[in-house]
């Protein structure tokens, strides 16, 4: 859709977002001329130092017409709230800058978008139930496209375009002087050049600048490179976002097992690849020959299971392997294992390919004898950086500066000539925070170790015979942890002062008025060691000058964060529940899961995005984001035992793999390297929980569900409330909050399904079609005989003796009995208060992972159950 720029009603423009306005959002012709486009707006998201300095984010808006910054404005805050609830950008989140940068198209949506969607009336092209499909002709402010995506269903890859059709046509809505013909690449480097690269102070081409463009679809999609891209309104839009900046900032390589999603490539026969994440050696020779990431073999990887070589990987279904079973590189939703996560803090410590962690000093050279040296450093956000003074030189004698950022050589009285040398060092190696193991010396993009520049940092200076001039009063804060929104409550939070040459000034903390010890005059607080209780507080620092007692001083306030974030669930209705204090449902095939993820507000001006989590059997925690190509938030998460195939991807998988696939993996031979997939039948855990927008982490919830193989018949009869004595002679009876008395009989051929019922009087089922019992009561005990296809009984009692002999289980996914192996009737989280006796069945019966409980003796192929 094209909109015409024009002149906007008075009443618009006090409820207006932009200067220059432009017309209806519907398409019909704008009265007048056209006029240009609203210049770009950069918005600072977070600043936390001089962009020289730092790691800097600039984030692009693209098919954003004039009145949806909006939209863009929370798409970036959906996009930044999951960056930093994702390590490392979580602990070093001080070490960036982030801009946005609000650009308005003639068109919205994306060139060549396979699933095009109609503009809503709201201004969102969300899921509207409508769709245009893709068009060539979009206009947008960047040119994004979709790689051949008006002729490929499955694109996704999306890049910087060229011209669209008739640029020229759209001259007026350019300002003066601007190609409108330009490329996409032409206008990303106008534009940057133009607006943005005078905020920062350092040109596009700096080394620690990194961009993302969020364009404005719901179709999934993206693309690394120093220039990456993702999709603003797709479910997953914020986890493309993680995945292609791990391309562009981490220099990571992909770890799924295709090239095009729906074509099995052939094993992979070429030699050792280039990646350092991926092999084709086994993990054992990863070891003996101390080959890539040998120093992560197994141990327990941050996104689920054992670091070894996982069969897959590189775009490859085998031949080539992975450290982890699951990882951002593999499918998006989970953490960076470690062997990504140790280039991925290299690269933001060293600020990308700079390869140098930033560090401020006193300038180098000879000092006064009674002069201060100082050291200003990053801040992690939950750790601190060492700083060790030494006197003699890099080897010389420690001094006992409790970590100190100043060290007063007035109170050391060196002699001329000494060397005073410091090492500020960030603690990411083995005896520290382990997360680099590689103890190289080195900066480059894949040897970056924990003893190189961009972790170690050292200066030094010799000690002159001359005295310093002493500084006028001065007590200044030049720069803290940011004060635009609350700090959590476990993070390091810190201020760095003016140097006055011959003293040191004074920092106090105060927490709601009541000062903190600070023995050592520190510039940080760990407020994690305060070990505070749930709710908000005020944290304030204070700088005085001792040269001026009472005098001049600055101070900075925090709201502290310390409400953690929780994130409800509702569960699709189950079968029945099984008792016992956690929360276990019952259900055939999967269930679905919304999460709700919620946050305090106190202390923030507006709302906030909340991330919410899900981790499934220990497996890694895994982005909650709804579900693939569903509206957002209303879309559940969808668990079924073997995933539900979107667009050639399984997502939701229950069975062996993890929670996302590439659907072809679950159909490849038993004996294909990455085959033998096995649907996930069984009891899981599921844990959930929220991380809000200041880094706070909720605690988690759990709960059980078993999933079990097979359906209910369809009732032909359904009986509620009390009834008397039951025959069930044909057809399928199901019992709904039934109580029947005098008990129940199913002859041959008719089947049973009872559900939240108790039946007085003893069961008797004898050649029927199926037996099912959900959450009820059998009185009098109960035998089944002959089932001629299911028998099925969850989170039921049996007050007597169970029989349960000659029936016959017709498997319900031949798949999951060819490879798990063939299951008989099924008895799951019930109560037997006599004997369970179990002869002649099928296969034995099973209880798929939700034991029941016999109060006496149990025989035959139940006697181990």
């Amino acid at each position: 859709m094209r909109v015409k720029v024009a002149m906007l009603a008075a009443a618009a423009l006090v409820a207006g977002m932009l200067s220059v306005t432009m017309g209806p959002a519907s398409g019909a012709e704008a009265d007048g001329p056209p006029m240009p486009l609203p210049n770009p707006k950069v918005h600072p998201i977070q600043i936390t130092g001089p962009a020289a300095e730092r790691l800097n984010l600039i984030i692009l808006g693209d098919g954003y017409q004039w009145d949806q910054q909006k939209v863009f404005l929370e798409d970036v805050d959906r996009n930044l709230a999951v960056m930093w609830a994702t390590e490392p950008f979580r602990t070093y989140r001080n070490y960036m800058n982030v801009y946005a940068v609000e650009i308005a198209s003639i068109d919205y949506g994306v060139r060549c978008d396979p699933d095009g969607r109609v503009r809503h009336p709201d201004g969102t092209i969300r899921d509207t139930g409508q769709r245009e499909g893709p068009i060539n002709a979009k206009n947008t402010a960047l040119r994004m496209i979709y790689q051949d995506g008006c002729n490929d269903p499955l694109s996704r890859g999306t890049v910087y375009g060229g011209a669209p059709v008739n640029c020229a046509n759209f001259a007026a809505y350019y300002p003066a002087g601007v190609n409108p013909c330009e490329t996409g690449s032409q206008a990303h480097n106008r534009i940057i050049d133009t607006y943005v690269a005078p905020v920062l102070g350092i040109p596009r081409t700096s080394q620690n600048v990194q961009t993302l463009a969020i364009f404005n679809t719901f179709t999934y999609g993206g693309i690394g490179g120093t220039n990456a891209t993702t999709s603003g309104g797709s479910p997953q839009g914020p986890l493309i976002s993680l995945h292609e900046i791990g391309h562009s900032l981490g220099t990571l390589a992909d770890e799924y097992p295709y090239s095009s999603r729906d074509v099995v490539r052939a094993c992979y026969t070429g030699g050792e690849p280039g990646s350092f994440h991926h092999t084709i050696r086994s993990a054992e020779q990863l070891v003996e020959e101390q080959h890539k990431w040998w120093r992560w073999v197994g141990e327990e990887s941050l996104s689920g299971g054992i670091i070894g070589a996982h069969e897959g990987g590189g775009t490859y279904p085998c031949g080539q392997r992975r450290p982890s079973e699951h990882s951002m590189m593999r499918w998006i939703g989970f953490d960076f294992d470690q062997v990504g996560l140790e280039h991925m803090v290299a690269r933001v410590t060293g600020m990308r390919n700079s390869g140098q962690m930033n560090v401020r000093h006193t300038p180098a050279g000879t000092v006064a004898s009674d002069s201060v040296l100082w050291v200003e450093s990053g801040q992690p956000r939950y750790h601190e950086l060492e700083v060790t003074w030494r006197v003699g030189g890099p080897d010389g004698t420690v001094l006992d500066t409790n970590n100190a950022r100043d060290v007063d050589l007035g109170e050391l009285d060196l002699p001329a000539g000494t060397v005073v040398h410091v090492e500020v060092r960030d603690p990411v190696g083995p005896d520290g925070i382990d997360w680099v193991r590689n103890p190289s010396t080195n900066n480059t993009a894949t040897n970056s170790g924990f003893n190189g520049p961009r972790f170690v940092q050292t200066r030094q200076w010799t000690v002159g015979d001359t005295k310093a001039t002493p500084s006028a009063p001065e007590a200044t804060i030049t720069g803290a942890t940011m004060n635009s929104q609350p700090v959590a409550g476990d993070e390091v939070v810190f201020v760095r002062t003016n140097h006055p040459t011959d003293r040191i000034v004074k920092v106090t903390w105060s927490l709601d008025g009541t000062a903190l010890p600070n023995p050592h005059n520190s510039r940080s607080l760990d407020l994690g060691a305060l070990n505070l209780a749930a709710g908000t507080y005020q944290l304030v620092a204070t700088v005085t000058d001792p040269a001026d007692p009472g005098g001049v001083s600055d101070r900075i306030e925090w709201t502290v964060d310390n409400a953690l974030p929780t994130a409800p669930r509702t569960l699709s209705e189950p079968l029945t529940r099984l008792a016992g204090s956690t929360e276990h449902p019952v259900y055939f095939n999967g269930w679905d899961m919304w999460l709700d993820p919620q946050d305090d507000r106190t202390g923030y001006d507006e709302d906030r995005y909340v991330v919410g989590q899900l981790r499934l059997n220990k497996q890694g925690w895994f982005h909650y984001f709804g579900f693939p190509e569903q509206p957002m938030p209303e879309s559940p998460f969808q668990f079924r035992h073997s995933g539900t195939n979107v667009k050639a991807l399984t997502y939701g998988n229950l069975g062996t793999g993890g929670l996302s696939k590439a659907t072809f993996e679950q159909t490849l031979p038993d004996n294909h390297p990455s085959g033998g997939f096995v649907p996930g039948f069984g009891t899981h855990l599921v844990e959930h929980r929220a991380i809000d927008a200041a880094g706070n982490v909720g605690v988690p919830s759990a709960y059980q569900a078993t999933v079990l193989p097979g359906s209910s018949p369809d009732c032909t009869t359904t009986l509620t409330g009390k009834q008397p004595k039951l025959v069930v002679s044909e057809g399928v009876t199901c019992l709904k909050g039934a109580q029947v008395n005098g008990g129940v009989t199913v002859r041959a051929g008719a089947s049973l399904v009872v559900s939240d019922s108790s039946i007085n009087g003893g069961l008797t089922a004898a050649g029927a079609q199926a037996v099912q019992l959900f959450g009820s009561t059998v009185n009098g005990g109960a035998k089944i005989t002959g089932t001629a296809r299911d028998v099925t009984i969850a989170g039921s009692r049996v007050n007597g003796s169970l029989t349960l002999s000659d029936n016959v289980q017709a498997t319900a996914n031949e798949r999951f009995s060819r490879l798990a192996g063939a299951y008989g009737p099924i008895l799951v989280g019930s109560r037997i208060t006599e004997s369970l006796n179990c002869t002649g069945n099928s296969a034995a019966v099973k209880d798929f992972g939700a034991p029941n409980t016999v109060d006496g003796p149990k025989g035959g192929d139940c006697a181990a159950l």
